[in-house]
C-alpha cells in the first residue's frame, strides 16, 4: 500500500538519522555560526580595507575605488537612473510589459506567482529521487528557469536609455524641422529631462505607457500657451493623462519646449 510505504520509508530515515546523523546543536550551529563569522570578518576587511586606502578629497581613489566622488546634484535632469545587477530582470519586464493595465503583472504578478511556485515545491514534490536521470519536468523547469533569468538580466544590463542629449540627434531633429534657437533649446530640454522615456520623436525615444509620437505635435495647432498649461498639469489638459507634470522648470524653459513642440511639423519639417 502506498501509505504503509511511506510510512516504512520514513522508519528507515529516522533510523538512518540515530545511526549515522548529528544534533542540530551544537554541530550544525557551531557550523552556521563560524560561516557566518567568516562572512562579517570578510566585509568588515573589505570595508577597512577601502576606508584606510583612501583620503577624504573627491577622487582620491584607493584600492578599491574612491571613498568620495562629485557631490550629488539633486536638481539634475541628465541624471539616468538604472537599478542593482540583481533587478535588471524585473528591468527588462518592464519595457515588455510597458502599459498600464499590464505594468501590475510584470512588477507583482509574475515575480510573485513563481516564488509562491518556488515555496510549493517542496510539498508538490515528496519523492525521494534525487537522480537528475528520473527527473526530466525538474531539470527542464530548472533549465527554462535559468535560461529565462539570464536573459532577462542580460537585456537589462545591455538595454540603452533613450536619455540624454546627443549632440547629433538634437541636431537632426533642428535640420530636418527647421527650429529656431529657442526651440533648439527646448529640444535639448526635451531630450534631456526624461521626456524621451516614454515619447518618441523622429524615431528615437521609446514608446511607454501610451504617451504618443511627438514629431507632428506642432500640426494640431494648439499653441504655446496650452502647451506650457500641459506641462504644468497634463491632467487639467487632457483627462485621463499618465503623464506626469513638470512643475519645477523655469518661464524660459516652458517657452522653449513649447516652441520646440509648436514646430515640429512631421518627419518632412
Amino acid at each position: 500500500m502506498p501509505d504503509d510505504d511511506k510510512r516504512h520509508q520514513f522508519e528507515l530515515y529516522k533510523k538512518d538519522v540515530e545511526r549515522r546523523g548529528k544534533p542540530f546543536y551544537p554541530h550544525a550551529m557551531f557550523h552556521d555560526t563560524l560561516m557566518s563569522l567568516v562572512v562579517v570578518s570578510v566585509i568588515t576587511g573589505l570595508a577597512c580595507l577601502w576606508y584606510f586606502t583612501t583620503s577624504e578629497e573627491a577622487g582620491d581613489s584607493g584600492v578599491l575605488g574612491p571613498r568620495y566622488t562629485e557631490e550629488a546634484d539633486p536638481g539634475t535632469t541628465v541624471f539616468i537612473p538604472r537599478p542593482d545587477w540583481y533587478f535588471f530582470f524585473l528591468f527588462y519586464l518592464l519595457r515588455i510589459f510597458k502599459w498600464p493595465e499590464s505594468v501590475f503583472l510584470a512588477t507583482v504578478g509574475i515575480p510573485t506567482i513563481l516564488l509562491i511556485l518556488l515555496l510549493a515545491v517542496p510539498f508538490l514534490d515528496r519523492r525521494r529521487e534525487r537522480r537528475l536521470s528520473r527527473r526530466p519536468v525538474a531539470v527542464v523547469a530548472a533549465c527554462l528557469v535559468i535560461a529565462s533569468m539570464g536573459v532577462l538580466t542580460y537585456k537589462g544590463a545591455t538595454a540603452e536609455e533613450s536619455l540624454g542629449a546627443e549632440e547629433e540627434v538634437v541636431n537632426t531633429w533642428v535640420e530636418r524641422q527647421g527650429l529656431n534657437e529657442e526651440a533648439r533649446a527646448g529640444a535639448v530640454l526635451f531630450a534631456q529631462s526624461g521626456c524621451m522615456s516614454c515619447h518618441t520623436y523622429l524615431d528615437a525615444g521609446s514608446s511607454n505607457l501610451g504617451a504618443p509620437d511627438l514629431t507632428e505635435e506642432g500640426t494640431k495647432g494648439r499653441g504655446v500657451e496650452w502647451q506650457i498649461a500641459h506641462l504644468k498639469c497634463p491632467d487639467c489638459e487632457t483627462p485621463g493623462s499618465q503623464m506626469p507634470p513638470f512643475p519645477n522648470f523655469t518661464d524660459e524653459q516652458y517657452q522653449q519646449l513649447a516652441q520646440f513642440l509648436e514646430q515640429s511639423k512631421g518627419p518632412q519639417g
